[in-house]
Protein backbone atom coordinates (compact mmCIF):
# COMPACT_ATOMS: atom_id res chain seq x y z
CA UNK A 1 0.00 0.00 0.00
CA UNK A 2 2.82 2.39 0.92
CA UNK A 3 4.62 1.75 -2.39
CA UNK A 4 1.42 2.44 -4.34
CA UNK A 5 0.94 5.78 -2.54
CA UNK A 6 4.56 6.97 -2.54
CA UNK A 7 5.41 9.71 -5.04
CA UNK A 8 3.76 13.10 -4.45
CA UNK A 9 5.60 13.84 -1.17
CA UNK A 10 9.02 12.52 -2.18
CA UNK A 11 8.92 14.21 -5.59
CA UNK A 12 7.79 17.53 -4.08
CA UNK A 13 10.53 17.41 -1.43
CA UNK A 14 13.38 16.41 -3.74
CA UNK A 15 12.38 18.77 -6.56
CA UNK A 16 12.48 21.61 -4.01
CA UNK A 17 16.25 21.08 -4.10
CA UNK A 18 16.29 22.82 -7.47
CA UNK A 19 18.73 25.35 -8.93
CA UNK A 20 17.39 28.04 -6.57
CA UNK A 21 17.79 25.70 -3.60
CA UNK A 22 21.31 24.62 -4.48
CA UNK A 23 22.27 28.26 -5.04
CA UNK A 24 20.78 29.35 -1.71
CA UNK A 25 22.41 26.55 0.28
CA UNK A 26 25.74 26.96 -1.53
CA UNK A 27 25.74 30.71 -0.82
CA UNK A 28 24.86 30.02 2.83
CA UNK A 29 27.82 27.66 3.22
CA UNK A 30 30.16 29.86 1.17
CA UNK A 31 29.41 33.08 3.07
CA UNK A 32 28.65 31.88 6.62
CA UNK A 33 30.12 28.39 6.91
CA UNK A 34 28.01 26.12 9.14
CA UNK A 35 26.20 28.99 10.93
CA UNK A 36 22.86 28.31 9.23
CA UNK A 37 22.68 24.53 9.62
CA UNK A 38 20.32 24.84 12.60
CA UNK A 39 17.82 26.72 10.43
CA UNK A 40 17.25 23.54 8.39
CA UNK A 41 15.64 21.89 11.42
CA UNK A 42 13.33 24.89 11.89
CA UNK A 43 12.32 24.98 8.21
CA UNK A 44 11.74 21.21 8.19
CA UNK A 45 9.28 21.55 11.07
CA UNK A 46 7.51 24.50 9.38
CA UNK A 47 7.35 22.65 6.06
CA UNK A 48 5.94 19.53 7.74
CA UNK A 49 2.97 21.57 9.02
CA UNK A 50 2.24 23.08 5.60
CA UNK A 51 2.68 19.95 3.47
CA UNK A 52 0.71 17.76 5.87
CA UNK A 53 -2.25 20.11 5.46
CA UNK A 54 -2.17 19.99 1.66
CA UNK A 55 -1.66 16.20 1.64
CA UNK A 56 -4.65 15.84 3.95
CA UNK A 57 -6.82 18.20 1.88
CA UNK A 58 -5.86 16.38 -1.33
CA UNK A 59 -6.75 12.92 -0.02
CA UNK A 60 -9.99 14.03 1.68
CA UNK A 61 -11.42 16.24 -1.09
CA UNK A 62 -9.83 14.75 -4.21
CA UNK A 63 -9.33 18.35 -5.39
CA UNK A 64 -6.34 20.60 -5.99
CA UNK A 65 -5.59 23.63 -3.83
CA UNK A 66 -6.71 26.09 -6.53
CA UNK A 67 -10.09 24.37 -6.76
CA UNK A 68 -10.61 24.75 -3.02
CA UNK A 69 -9.49 28.41 -2.99
CA UNK A 70 -12.00 29.28 -5.73
CA UNK A 71 -14.85 27.39 -4.04
CA UNK A 72 -14.13 28.86 -0.60
CA UNK A 73 -13.13 32.46 -1.42
CA UNK A 74 -14.58 33.19 -4.87
CA UNK A 75 -13.12 34.13 -8.25
CA UNK A 76 -11.57 37.57 -7.50
CA UNK A 77 -9.23 36.45 -4.66
CA UNK A 78 -8.35 33.37 -6.73
CA UNK A 79 -7.25 35.57 -9.65
CA UNK A 80 -4.86 37.50 -7.39
CA UNK A 81 -3.42 34.29 -5.92
CA UNK A 82 -2.89 32.89 -9.44
CA UNK A 83 -1.20 36.10 -10.65
CA UNK A 84 1.24 36.03 -7.71
CA UNK A 85 1.89 32.32 -8.21
CA UNK A 86 2.46 32.76 -11.95
CA UNK A 87 4.97 35.60 -11.41
CA UNK A 88 6.89 33.73 -8.70
CA UNK A 89 6.95 30.44 -10.59
CA UNK A 90 7.87 32.06 -13.91
CA UNK A 91 10.89 33.65 -12.21
CA UNK A 92 11.77 30.28 -10.72
CA UNK A 93 11.42 28.55 -14.12
CA UNK A 94 13.93 31.03 -15.57
CA UNK A 95 16.15 30.18 -12.61
CA UNK A 96 15.95 26.44 -13.42
CA UNK A 97 17.18 27.01 -16.97
CA UNK A 98 19.87 29.31 -15.58
CA UNK A 99 20.90 26.37 -13.41
CA UNK A 100 21.08 24.16 -16.52
CA UNK A 101 23.24 26.83 -18.17
CA UNK A 102 25.56 27.05 -15.16
CA UNK A 103 25.93 23.27 -14.88
CA UNK A 104 26.58 22.80 -18.60
CA UNK A 105 29.27 25.51 -18.51
CA UNK A 106 30.98 23.72 -15.62
CA UNK A 107 30.84 20.34 -17.36
CA UNK A 108 31.45 21.22 -21.00
CA UNK A 109 32.69 24.82 -21.33
CA UNK A 110 31.36 28.37 -21.72
CA UNK A 111 29.40 27.88 -24.93
CA UNK A 112 27.67 24.67 -23.88
CA UNK A 113 24.71 26.61 -22.45
CA UNK A 114 23.52 27.57 -25.94
CA UNK A 115 23.10 23.91 -26.82
CA UNK A 116 22.16 22.57 -23.37
CA UNK A 117 19.23 24.94 -22.74
CA UNK A 118 17.27 24.20 -25.97
CA UNK A 119 17.94 20.46 -25.59
CA UNK A 120 16.76 20.55 -21.97
CA UNK A 121 13.63 22.51 -22.92
CA UNK A 122 12.69 19.97 -25.61
CA UNK A 123 13.44 17.05 -23.27
CA UNK A 124 11.34 18.49 -20.43
CA UNK A 125 8.44 19.38 -22.73
CA UNK A 126 8.45 15.96 -24.43
CA UNK A 127 8.79 14.01 -21.16
CA UNK A 128 5.87 15.72 -19.44
CA UNK A 129 3.44 16.31 -22.28
CA UNK A 130 4.07 13.14 -24.26
CA UNK A 131 4.56 10.75 -21.35
CA UNK A 132 2.01 9.19 -19.04
CA UNK A 133 1.47 10.24 -15.41
CA UNK A 134 3.15 7.01 -14.22
CA UNK A 135 6.18 7.50 -16.54
CA UNK A 136 6.76 11.08 -15.38
CA UNK A 137 6.42 10.09 -11.71
CA UNK A 138 8.86 7.17 -12.04
CA UNK A 139 11.35 9.26 -14.01
CA UNK A 140 11.34 11.97 -11.32
CA UNK A 141 11.78 9.38 -8.55
CA UNK A 142 14.80 7.89 -10.37
CA UNK A 143 16.35 11.34 -10.91
CA UNK A 144 15.95 11.99 -7.18
CA UNK A 145 18.70 9.42 -6.51
CA UNK A 146 21.29 11.70 -8.18
CA UNK A 147 21.17 13.99 -5.12
CA UNK A 148 23.36 11.44 -3.33
CA UNK A 149 26.20 13.22 -5.19
CA UNK A 150 26.01 16.13 -2.72
CA UNK A 151 26.39 13.79 0.24
CA UNK A 152 29.53 12.37 -1.40
CA UNK A 153 30.84 15.89 -2.10
CA UNK A 154 30.45 16.82 1.58
CA UNK A 155 32.50 13.82 2.76
CA UNK A 156 35.17 14.52 0.12
CA UNK A 157 35.50 18.02 1.62
CA UNK A 158 36.62 16.52 4.99
CA UNK A 159 34.71 18.94 7.25
CA UNK A 160 35.24 19.32 11.00
CA UNK A 161 32.29 17.17 12.06
CA UNK A 162 32.40 18.43 15.64
CA UNK A 163 31.79 21.98 14.35
CA UNK A 164 29.08 20.72 11.99
CA UNK A 165 27.20 19.04 14.85
CA UNK A 166 27.62 22.08 17.11
CA UNK A 167 26.13 24.50 14.57
CA UNK A 168 23.32 22.06 13.77
CA UNK A 169 22.04 22.01 17.35
CA UNK A 170 23.16 25.46 18.62
CA UNK A 171 21.59 28.42 16.76
CA UNK A 172 23.91 31.16 15.50
CA UNK A 173 22.46 34.50 14.41
CA UNK A 174 24.13 37.65 13.08
CA UNK A 175 22.08 40.85 13.08
CA UNK A 176 23.43 42.02 9.72
CA UNK A 177 21.75 42.67 6.36
CA UNK A 178 23.79 40.01 4.46
CA UNK A 179 22.94 37.35 7.06
CA UNK A 180 19.24 38.27 7.00
CA UNK A 181 19.28 38.03 3.20
CA UNK A 182 20.71 34.49 3.27
CA UNK A 183 18.41 33.63 6.21
CA UNK A 184 15.25 34.47 4.25
CA UNK A 185 16.80 32.85 1.16
CA UNK A 186 17.04 29.54 3.04
CA UNK A 187 13.47 29.89 4.31
CA UNK A 188 12.21 30.91 0.87
CA UNK A 189 13.94 28.09 -1.02
CA UNK A 190 12.95 25.39 1.50
CA UNK A 191 9.29 26.42 1.95
CA UNK A 192 7.77 27.55 -1.34
CA UNK A 193 4.16 28.25 -2.41
CA UNK A 194 4.45 26.01 -5.50
CA UNK A 195 5.07 22.96 -3.28
CA UNK A 196 1.62 23.27 -1.69
CA UNK A 197 -0.13 23.59 -5.06
CA UNK A 198 1.91 20.82 -6.71
CA UNK A 199 1.62 18.20 -3.99
CA UNK A 200 -2.13 18.63 -3.50
CA UNK A 201 -2.74 18.45 -7.27
CA UNK A 202 -0.47 15.41 -7.49
CA UNK A 203 -2.32 13.67 -4.65
CA UNK A 204 -5.66 14.40 -6.33
CA UNK A 205 -4.36 13.25 -9.75
CA UNK A 206 -3.12 10.02 -8.20
CA UNK A 207 -6.61 9.38 -6.86
CA UNK A 208 -5.61 8.93 -3.22
CA UNK A 209 -8.40 8.74 -0.62
CA UNK A 210 -8.69 9.16 3.19
CA UNK A 211 -7.92 5.47 3.82
CA UNK A 212 -4.45 6.10 2.36
CA UNK A 213 -3.78 9.30 4.32
CA UNK A 214 -1.35 7.75 6.82
CA UNK A 215 0.78 6.42 3.96
CA UNK A 216 0.70 9.80 2.22
CA UNK A 217 1.88 11.38 5.46
CA UNK A 218 4.87 8.99 5.47
CA UNK A 219 5.51 9.92 1.83
CA UNK A 220 5.34 13.64 2.74
CA UNK A 221 7.69 13.44 5.73
CA UNK A 222 10.15 11.27 3.75
CA UNK A 223 10.29 13.95 1.05
CA UNK A 224 10.94 16.67 3.65
CA UNK A 225 13.70 14.58 5.25
CA UNK A 226 15.35 13.99 1.85
CA UNK A 227 15.13 17.71 1.02
CA UNK A 228 16.82 18.78 4.25
CA UNK A 229 19.51 16.08 4.15
CA UNK A 230 20.63 17.28 0.70
CA UNK A 231 20.52 20.92 1.87
CA UNK A 232 22.56 19.98 4.95
CA UNK A 233 25.34 18.37 2.91
CA UNK A 234 25.48 21.21 0.37
CA UNK A 235 26.07 23.69 3.21
CA UNK A 236 28.66 21.35 4.76
CA UNK A 237 30.50 20.89 1.43
CA UNK A 238 30.73 24.61 0.66
CA UNK A 239 31.32 25.58 4.28
CA UNK A 240 34.28 23.19 4.56
CA UNK A 241 35.90 24.50 1.38
CA UNK A 242 34.77 27.86 -0.02
CA UNK A 243 34.15 29.50 3.39
CA UNK A 244 37.12 28.01 5.24
CA UNK A 245 39.54 29.12 2.53
CA UNK A 246 38.01 32.61 2.24
CA UNK A 247 36.95 32.33 -1.41
CA UNK A 248 34.70 35.35 -2.03
CA UNK A 249 31.53 34.54 -3.98
CA UNK A 250 29.32 37.36 -5.25
CA UNK A 251 25.94 36.09 -6.57
CA UNK A 252 25.78 39.01 -9.05
CA UNK A 253 28.98 37.70 -10.69
CA UNK A 254 28.11 35.69 -13.87
CA UNK A 255 30.86 33.21 -12.91
CA UNK A 256 29.62 32.63 -9.33
CA UNK A 257 28.62 29.02 -10.05
CA UNK A 258 32.07 28.34 -11.48
CA UNK A 259 33.79 29.88 -8.46
CA UNK A 260 31.84 27.68 -6.05
CA UNK A 261 32.47 24.51 -8.05
CA UNK A 262 36.11 25.32 -8.88
CA UNK A 263 36.78 26.07 -5.22
CA UNK A 264 35.75 22.50 -4.46
CA UNK A 265 38.26 21.06 -6.96
CA UNK A 266 41.59 21.82 -5.25
CA UNK A 267 40.12 21.58 -1.78
CA UNK A 268 37.96 18.46 -2.09
CA UNK A 269 39.15 16.86 -5.33
CA UNK A 270 38.08 17.02 -8.97
CA UNK A 271 35.22 14.59 -8.33
CA UNK A 272 33.62 17.03 -5.88
CA UNK A 273 33.55 19.71 -8.58
CA UNK A 274 31.97 17.32 -11.11
CA UNK A 275 29.47 16.01 -8.59
CA UNK A 276 28.39 19.56 -7.76
CA UNK A 277 27.80 20.30 -11.45
CA UNK A 278 25.96 17.01 -12.10
CA UNK A 279 23.75 17.56 -9.07
CA UNK A 280 22.96 21.10 -10.24
CA UNK A 281 22.08 19.87 -13.75
CA UNK A 282 19.85 17.10 -12.40
CA UNK A 283 18.09 19.42 -9.95
CA UNK A 284 17.46 22.02 -12.65
CA UNK A 285 16.05 19.44 -15.08
CA UNK A 286 13.69 18.03 -12.44
CA UNK A 287 12.43 21.44 -11.38
CA UNK A 288 12.14 22.70 -14.97
CA UNK A 289 9.68 19.83 -15.43
CA UNK A 290 7.73 20.32 -12.21
CA UNK A 291 7.59 24.11 -11.68
CA UNK A 292 5.74 24.95 -14.91
CA UNK A 293 3.59 21.86 -14.34
CA UNK A 294 2.68 23.06 -10.84
CA UNK A 295 1.71 26.49 -12.17
CA UNK A 296 -0.27 25.02 -15.05
CA UNK A 297 -2.21 22.70 -12.76
CA UNK A 298 -2.95 25.55 -10.35
CA UNK A 299 -4.24 27.97 -13.01
CA UNK A 300 -6.33 25.42 -14.94
CA UNK A 301 -7.81 24.10 -11.66
CA UNK A 302 -8.64 27.62 -10.50
CA UNK A 303 -10.66 28.43 -13.61
CA UNK A 304 -12.11 25.02 -14.38
CA UNK A 305 -10.14 24.23 -17.55
CA UNK A 306 -9.50 20.65 -18.63
CA UNK A 307 -6.12 19.48 -17.34
CA UNK A 308 -3.80 16.50 -17.12
CA UNK A 309 -0.51 15.37 -18.66
CA UNK A 310 -2.30 12.45 -20.30
CA UNK A 311 -4.54 14.83 -22.30
CA UNK A 312 -4.06 15.82 -25.95
CA UNK A 313 -3.96 19.44 -27.12
CA UNK A 314 -7.53 19.15 -28.40
CA UNK A 315 -8.68 17.91 -24.98
CA UNK A 316 -6.74 20.41 -22.81
CA UNK A 317 -5.57 23.39 -24.94
CA UNK A 318 -5.19 25.84 -22.01
CA UNK A 319 -3.16 23.33 -19.98
CA UNK A 320 -0.69 22.58 -22.77
CA UNK A 321 -0.44 26.22 -23.89
CA UNK A 322 0.42 27.56 -20.41
CA UNK A 323 3.00 24.80 -19.82
CA UNK A 324 4.68 25.31 -23.21
CA UNK A 325 4.74 29.10 -22.78
CA UNK A 326 6.50 28.87 -19.43
CA UNK A 327 9.11 26.46 -20.84
CA UNK A 328 9.81 28.70 -23.86
CA UNK A 329 10.03 31.91 -21.78
CA UNK A 330 12.24 30.30 -19.12
CA UNK A 331 14.66 28.84 -21.65
CA UNK A 332 14.71 31.99 -23.79
CA UNK A 333 15.55 34.40 -20.96
CA UNK A 334 18.24 32.10 -19.52
CA UNK A 335 20.04 32.05 -22.90
CA UNK A 336 20.85 35.78 -22.88
CA UNK A 337 24.66 36.18 -22.79
CA UNK A 338 26.28 37.76 -19.72
CA UNK A 339 23.33 37.00 -17.46
CA UNK A 340 24.34 36.64 -13.74
CA UNK A 341 23.18 33.04 -13.39
CA UNK A 342 23.64 32.70 -9.62
CA UNK A 343 21.77 35.98 -8.99
CA UNK A 344 18.86 34.88 -11.19
CA UNK A 345 18.62 31.57 -9.36
CA UNK A 346 18.61 33.32 -5.98
CA UNK A 347 15.98 36.02 -6.57
CA UNK A 348 12.99 33.59 -6.54
CA UNK A 349 14.05 32.41 -3.07
CA UNK A 350 13.53 35.93 -1.74
CA UNK A 351 10.19 36.33 -3.56
CA UNK A 352 8.94 32.97 -2.22
CA UNK A 353 10.06 33.85 1.29
CA UNK A 354 8.01 37.07 1.17
CA UNK A 355 4.91 35.24 -0.13
CA UNK A 356 4.79 32.57 2.57
CA UNK A 357 3.04 34.64 5.28
CA UNK A 358 0.26 35.30 2.72
CA UNK A 359 -0.25 31.65 1.77
CA UNK A 360 -0.30 29.98 5.17
CA UNK A 361 -3.46 31.74 6.51
CA UNK A 362 -5.30 30.57 3.36
CA UNK A 363 -4.23 26.97 4.00
CA UNK A 364 -5.26 27.20 7.66
CA UNK A 365 -8.73 28.56 6.81
CA UNK A 366 -9.30 25.76 4.29
CA UNK A 367 -7.99 23.01 6.58
CA UNK A 368 -10.24 24.27 9.41
CA UNK A 369 -13.42 24.37 7.31
CA UNK A 370 -15.50 21.39 8.43
CA UNK A 371 -17.73 21.72 5.36
CA UNK A 372 -14.66 20.85 3.28
CA UNK A 373 -12.69 18.59 5.61
CA UNK A 374 -15.33 17.04 7.89
CA UNK A 375 -13.69 15.05 10.70
CA UNK A 376 -10.29 15.57 9.03
CA UNK A 377 -10.24 19.31 9.84
CA UNK A 378 -7.32 20.73 11.84
CA UNK A 379 -7.26 19.93 15.54
CA UNK A 380 -6.81 22.71 18.10
CA UNK A 381 -3.24 21.55 18.81
CA UNK A 382 -2.38 21.58 15.10
CA UNK A 383 -3.76 25.12 14.82
CA UNK A 384 -1.50 26.26 17.66
CA UNK A 385 1.46 24.64 15.91
CA UNK A 386 0.52 26.25 12.57
CA UNK A 387 0.09 29.62 14.30
CA UNK A 388 3.65 29.41 15.66
CA UNK A 389 4.89 28.61 12.13
CA UNK A 390 2.98 31.62 10.75
CA UNK A 391 4.43 33.90 13.46
CA UNK A 392 7.97 32.73 12.65
CA UNK A 393 7.57 33.24 8.89
CA UNK A 394 6.01 36.68 9.45
CA UNK A 395 8.85 37.80 11.74
CA UNK A 396 11.45 36.66 9.21
CA UNK A 397 9.68 38.62 6.46
CA UNK A 398 9.37 41.77 8.60
CA UNK A 399 13.04 41.58 9.58
CA UNK A 400 14.06 41.25 5.93
CA UNK A 401 11.89 44.22 4.88
CA UNK A 402 13.34 46.27 7.73
CA UNK A 403 16.86 45.47 6.51
CA UNK A 404 15.91 46.90 3.08
CA UNK A 405 14.03 50.05 4.15
CA UNK A 406 15.99 50.78 7.34
CA UNK A 407 19.52 49.53 6.56
CA UNK A 408 20.99 51.64 9.36
CA UNK A 409 19.45 49.24 11.92
CA UNK A 410 21.73 46.42 10.76
CA UNK A 411 25.46 45.99 10.35
CA UNK A 412 27.10 45.36 7.02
Amino acid sequence: MLLSVVGPGIITGTVDNDATGITGYALAGSQFGYDLLWLLIVTAVCLAAIQEMVARMGTVTGKGLSDLIRERFGVAPTVWVMVLLFVANSATTVAEFAGIAGASQLLFGDFARYLAIPLAAVFVWFLVLRGSFQLVERMLLILSLVFVSYIVSAFLAHPRWDQVIHHTVVPTFHLTAPFLLIFITIVGTTITPWMAFFQQSNVADKGLNPSQLRFERIDTYTGILALNLVAFFIIVATGATVFVHHVHVDPSDPSAFAKIALALKPLAGQYAERLFAIGLLNASLMAASVLPLSTTYAITEAFGFERGIDKSFAEAPAFLTIYTTMIVLGAGIAMFPGVPLALITNIPNIVNGLMLPLLLPVLMLLANDKRIMGRYANTRLFNVFSGIVLAFLSLVTLAFLASIFFPGLFGS
